[in-house]
């Protein structure tokens, strides 16, 4: 896929520009709602002169402590929203951790602004609810991806853990 490819997919498919096709259906509402809602947070504003484009998040991100919290909260409205709207357990706690990786590496001044711009946290939930009502049993995928990025995670505490009591004892043999 080209860059132009990429900004044009970034922008198309998030923005809802008339009313829901079918009006008496809340959960098309509520699904236009949370397009809309992703595309301003992540997806709004193009840069000039590059076919990139970001959106509220990263430049909400770049007050400093003030910034993120508003930008987490919307994020974990849409999250909120899919689960009230029937998302199974699985994919609700992969979106929570699409967001997780958002305010980690987010939080960190300037490159995590960088960061957000391009993870795109918000239109990765939207897009990742959308796949599971059309396919609902995606969700065992989403248990599996849970269980390896559990894994993983375990297996990093316990490698930082191995490396602080290392270091600590090399320390301790050099004072000693």
């Amino acid at each position: 896929m080209s860059s132009s490819d990429a900004a044009n997919a970034d922008a198309a498919p998030f923005v809802v520009s008339g009313p829901v096709a079918d009006a008496a259906d809340p959960e098309a509402e509520a699904l236009a709602r949370l397009r809309r809602v992703s595309y301003y947070m992540d997806s709004a504003i193009p840069v000039p002169g590059t076919d990139w484009r970001i959106g509220l998040d990263p430049i909400l991100g770049l007050l400093p402590v003030a910034g993120d919290l508003p930008a987490a909260a919307v994020s974990a409205y849409i999250v909120a929203e899919a689960a009230a709207l029937g998302a199974p357990r699985e994919t609700v706690a992969r979106m929570v951790g699409n967001l997780v990786v958002d305010a980690v590496f987010g939080s960190i001044p300037l490159v995590g602004d960088a960061f957000d711009a391009a993870w795109k946290a918000n239109r990765r939930n939207v897009r990742l609810f959308e796949a599971r009502r059309a396919d609902p049993s995606g969700a065992e995928r989403d248990g599996r991806v849970l269980a390896v990025a559990g894994l993983l995670l375990f297996c990093l505490v316990v490698a930082l853990g191995a490396g602080v009591a290392l270091t600590s004892w090399w320390l301790l043999s050099q004072v000693v």
